[in-house]
């Protein structure tokens, strides 16, 4: 052997030991790697990093580890090791993995790098979920506005209690027809910018109301109201859902109710109080919208550019068509429709809705019971801000008592809620006189029977509807109870207006009305809305009784049906990585060997 196959041999030589240097750097550094690569010890993943754990390991683990820890050499094997089956690991692993700065891939900043990063997504999440909240706070005001001023509304367009109850009946059959749209757009899309363009379309319906001039455009232009409100609410909903758990869901959704029924203080509040002033020639209640819309607008933007969504964007949903996702959509719903238990929330959520829809002639009773505007904002915003407390009450005691008791806690807490509006109503509407002199007694009965009613969305509803479908399927889940509440519901407004002018006596409001007619149409409609609290309550009430029959049935299977995808996602892209790496070791090893042996044939 010649000069230049000595030294062929010598730099293999080296080459040899740098190349199992490199090899056995990577298993030296697991847990670090591990660490870096956000696999914590114990994580689960076709990619994860081979770290020792408790438990069973998948036998496409220990494939991997002989595709990538070859025999030591001896003697004279200078086989190099097929570096390239950790590389593709690392590269399989990067490709899957949110990039982490510091991380393979990404800026080498180490822990600083991660901390500011974990602070970024935390500063992201806080953003969200507060925009969120504006936004319901938002959607509610734009929704409780009109009633605020229903009677301002009447006398401008010469409108009976029938009649503006068909204006809310207008924008909820809108709305609930929408509904779909929503789930569609909101699986296809960013659920915050589906948020944002919302805010825009309610914010460009809100300004076509506070123009119409007459009752036909007054009812078309809060007929598209309905789109903007329909994509707002079920993304809402689900973006909240996501970003919490089993056991902090209850407290979020108490939260965004809290938040929901402020807009309803503001809105109702700014209506009642703006409507007897005018500004330029321009009546208040107008004044009114304009500014709903204004303010709306701001928002949009900000969700636009500030909000974020949790969910990581499918590739395969940004390759399909419409049509397919579209029939995905229906399978889905079809999912969702066919679980018992969200059939029974429904079912009772039809009934639950009327009274808080017939609940909006509050402010016109008080008005014709002989309270001021300024005393009937004062009443009506305790009420509300008492629906806000017992919004966030419901969600927070829901919580602990979903872990003390899981398959009845949460059911009790609404039929205790449900039933109590039957004996509070009963007091408010019935035995209380119709005399602005008991205003306090008003006061008080208004703001018990509020915090007391308010307990079932954010304690009950909300929370189940994110345990007994994948996660997936919640802005359908959301999207499809409020659309069928939301149908019925509509019908509230109306049928009030019909028992009040047809059973109970209200007369047609004029010009030369006494004090006394006021008293008597006071009378008329406190006799209809309770008609409709008391009845529909009853109806809720037993309704929630079969949940505790089908609720921990229904919780059950959703969880086994999450194992199980998880369990044949996990095979599948286990599967296809071994395949992989095996064969990337084989051909490596294959040609290292050709190119060693043509070394040594050189050199001789």
């Amino acid at each position: 052997m010649g000069d230049a196959g000595r030294r062929t041999l010598l730099l293999v030589n080296l080459a040899s030991i740098m190349e199992r240097a490199d090899e056995a750097l990577l298993p030296a550094v697991y847990r670090e790697v591990g660490e870096a690569l956000g696999h914590a010890r114990g994580a689960r993943g076709p990619h994860a990093l081979p770290l020792r754990r408790a438990g069973r390991v998948l036998p496409a683990r220990r494939i991997r580890r002989r595709a990538i820890r070859p025999p030591s050499p001896r003697g004279d094997d200078y086989t190099p090791a097929p570096l390239a089956a950790c590389c593709s690991l690392l590269l399989s692993h990067s490709k899957q993995a949110t990039p982490i700065p510091g991380a393979f891939g990404a800026s080498r900043g180490g822990p600083a790098e991660m901390a500011r990063d974990s602070d970024d997504a935390a500063a992201r999440r806080r953003w969200t979920l507060v925009l969120v909240n504006l936004a319901s706070v938002l959607e509610k005001a734009d929704e409780v506005l009109l009633p605020a001023v229903y009677r301002e509304v009447g006398a401008a367009l010469g409108a009976s209690p029938t009649a503006l109850g068909s204006l809310t009946l207008c924008r909820a059959i809108v709305q609930a027809a929408c509904y779909p749209l929503a789930a569609y757009a909101s699986g296809r899309h960013d659920r915050a910018r589906v948020v944002a363009v919302g805010a825009f379309l309610w914010a460009a319906a809100t300004f076509l109301v506070a123009v119409s001039g007459t009752y036909l455009q007054m009812a078309i232009s809060r007929g598209l109201n309905g789109i903007g409100l329909a994509l707002v609410l079920p993304a809402i909903s689900s973006l909240v859902a996501d970003y919490t758990d089993d056991h902090t869901r209850g407290a979020a959704f108490g939260w965004l109710q809290m938040t929901c029924n402020l807009g309803s203080i503001l809105g109702g509040s700014f209506g009642v109080l703006l409507a007897p002033v005018a500004f330029l020639g321009v009546a208040g209640w107008r004044l009114a919208f304009h500014a709903v819309a204004v303010v709306s607008v701001a928002l949009g933007a900000l969700m636009w550019l500030f909000a974020a969504d949790p969910r990581a964007k499918s590739k395969t949903a940004a390759a399909s068509s419409a049509a397919e996702e579209a029939r995905d959509l229906l399978r889905v719903a079809r999912g969702v429709l066919s679980v018992p238990t969200f059939q029974i929330i429904v079912a009772q959520g039809i009934a639950g809705s009327i009274p808080w829809s017939a609940l909006n002639f509050s402010a016109m009773w008080l008005e014709l019971v002989g309270f001021t505007h300024w005393e009937t904002s004062v009443i009506t915003g305790l009420y509300l801000f008492a629906t806000a407390l017992g919004a966030l009450f419901g969600g927070l005691i829901g919580d602990p008592v979903a872990r003390r008791f899981p398959n009845t806690g949460r059911i009790a807490l609404a039929q205790i809620s449900s039933a109590s509006a039957l004996p509070l109503g009963a007091i408010l509407l019935l035995a209380l006189p119709n005399n602005p002199s008991t205003g306090v007694a008003h006061a008080v009965v208004f703001f018990v029977m509020g915090f007391a009613i308010s307990w079932n969305a954010a304690s009950t509803n909300n929370p189940i509807f994110a345990e007994i479908v994948p996660e997936k399927a919640r802005t359908t889940v959301y999207a499809l109870d409020k659309c069928f509440e939301a149908v019925f519901a509509s019908f509230a407004p109306p049928i009030v207006g019909v028992l009040a002018e047809q059973v109970f006596g209200y007369k047609p409001v004029s010009s030369d009305t006494s004090v006394y007619t006021d008293r008597e149409n006071a009378a008329a409609l406190a006799k209809a809305v309770y008609t409709e609290i008391a009845v529909p309550m009853a109806i809720c009430c037993l309704t929630y009784t079969f949940l505790y029959y089908t609720y921990p049935r229904d919780r059950e299977r959703a969880r086994k049906e999450l194992l199980m995808a998880s369990d044949d996602q996990l095979g599948e892209e286990a599967g296809d990585s071994e395949a992989g790496a095996v064969r990337t070791g084989e051909d490596e090893e294959s040609s290292v060997g050709s190119l060693n042996q043509r070394l040594i044939t050189r050199g001789e």
